[in-house]
């Protein structure tokens, strides 16, 4: 492994200390070689790469290296990169010095799907999208807001995911909220209110989405799933169902489609019933083998509740998401909401709205699309050479995939690779408590690690895989 750099990009634990950012990238990178994290030539990934891995200027981490090599640390050869040095023997430590710190708790790789890429997120153009959208805010933007959200943001909003996603919105309809687990809370109070018993959920998903569910009185009976997506031609024989909470373009966690039989089927039900769909539409964007299905809402945009986010075009801690609600609902979840719910900041819906009037959005998303779509066929290809008796099941879509294992194999894996460091969930961990044990998987997100720790989590994954 000496000529892999990848192995250390989720260990090197950088902490500022000292004169600062470069001080504590050298003491960081000196403690990985005393410690042998780092063995004598493994080759270190170049400036950029890290800079961009750490968020730091790129100065910053060309000027540690090169100290660190007039130190005698490191090497750099043209040609051959930034290496630890060949040492002759490694330095002993000092029996009185203090002890080392120990790692931090969830070191190693995290291959758990939920999350993109964080070291790419756009901060050159965030930032220059925050400046002008809070140059050119009004004094009004900074009190305590409209429940609604920021009408600059649902004016944008209604024009890209028309664009985009084949959403039947206006501004009227959009309501700003801070995620969509905020927004299925409100929706959940306003059904209950409405006297809904139960909102059927997917037989495999989220258990804080339930969770959310039950917290404001709903039961939440399980659906049937299987090749073709969710069974909705069984909600008809649900009779305490208002709701039913889908995933449509892209199921979570299997990965499947809802077939158009079934899309049609759901819309059917709603129409005749008077239920409503609260559609997930959670990374309904990435797409990577054809155009992405467009949202299940333009079927009856007064049937279906469109909820989509930002955590995963761009990052979780923006909490910045958004509902389109059939007109008779917009008073109710407006009303939900109050004065007083905590809600996203107005500079960054602002900002938010700039980024996606500038097209800065959308050359983001064709970004991360190649991105993501390459870690995929990457992973596939690793597997077919290293594991071929695994098989990926599920579209070409999303920021995870669902690796198929023997029987009786998950647990006994999802074990061995704790073991080494490497986090991952099984499929069983999404099971609806009255759904039956299916089958042995694992659900991978190959969207989480950094560029730099990419390949090494990839190789670490396929050494646990049976």
């Amino acid at each position: 492994m000496t000529d892999s750099w990848a192995t250390f990009g989720a260990d090197l634990h950088l902490e500022p200390v000292g004169q600062g950012l470069r001080s504590g990238l050298m003491e960081a990178l000196r403690e990985a070689v005393r410690s042998g994290r780092l063995t004598p030539g493994t080759r270190l990934p170049s400036s950029r790469v890290l800079a961009a891995d750490l968020g730091v200027a790129r100065n910053t981490v060309a000027d540690a290296y090169a100290e660190l090599v007039a130190e005698g640390w490191l090497t750099a050869r043209q040609g051959s990169g930034t290496r630890v040095a060949r040492r002759s023997a490694p330095r002993r430590k000092d029996p009185a010095a203090a002890p080392a710190r120990p790692a931090r708790p969830g070191a190693g790789y995290n291959l758990k799907p939920g999350s993109p890429d964080l070291s790419a997120f756009p901060r050159t153009a965030w930032l220059r999208a925050a400046r002008k959208a809070l140059t050119a805010a009004p004094d009004e933007a900074f009190g305590y807001g409209d429940p609604h959200g920021r009408v600059e943001l649902r004016t944008v909003l209604a024009e890209y995911l028309a664009r985009a996603r084949g959403v039947y919105a206006d501004p009227e309809r959009i309501v700003i909220c801070s995620g969509f687990a905020h927004g299925l809370s409100l929706l959940g109070r306003v059904l209950r209110g409405r006297r809904v018993r139960d909102v059927a959920v997917e037989s495999y998903g989220l258990d804080l989405h339930r969770d959310l569910l039950t917290e404001a009185g709903l039961r939440t009976p399980c659906l049937p799933l299987d090749e073709h997506g969710s069974r909705t031609g069984e909600l008809a024989a649900m009779r305490g169902a208002g709701a039913v909470l889908l995933t449509p373009a892209h199921q979570f966690p299997t990965g499947v489609p809802l077939h158009p039989d079934r899309r049609a089927a759901a819309v059917d039900w709603a129409r005749s019933t008077g239920g409503l769909i609260l559609e997930d539409d959670y990374d309904g964007e990435f797409r990577y083998d054809r155009q992405p299905v467009g949202a299940l809402q333009g079927l009856d945009p007064e049937r279906v509740v469109h909820l989509g986010t930002a955590s995963k075009s761009l990052a979780p801690a923006l909490r910045l998401g958004w509902m389109v609600l059939p007109r008779s609902l917009v008073a109710e979840v407006v009303a939900a909401k109050g004065v007083s719910e905590w809600m996203s900041g107005s500079p960054d819906q602002l900002t938010l709205a700039e980024f996606i009037a500038s097209g800065a959005y959308d050359r983001h998303v064709r970004s991360m699309r190649l991105r993501y779509r390459r870690r995929r066929d990457q992973l596939v290809a690793a597997l077919a050479e290293r594991a071929p008796g695994i098989e990926v099941s599920g579209i070409a879509a999303g920021l995870h995939a669902v690796l198929e294992l023997p029987a009786g194999a998950e647990r006994s894996v999802i074990q061995a690779a704790a073991f080494q460091g490497l986090a991952l969930d099984g499929l069983a961990r999404y099971r609806h408590p009255d759904a039956p044990a299916a089958r042995d998987a694992l659900v991978i997100g190959y969207g989480s690690p950094s560029e730099s720790a990419w390949a090494g989590a990839l190789d670490a994954l396929c050494r646990v895989l049976p």
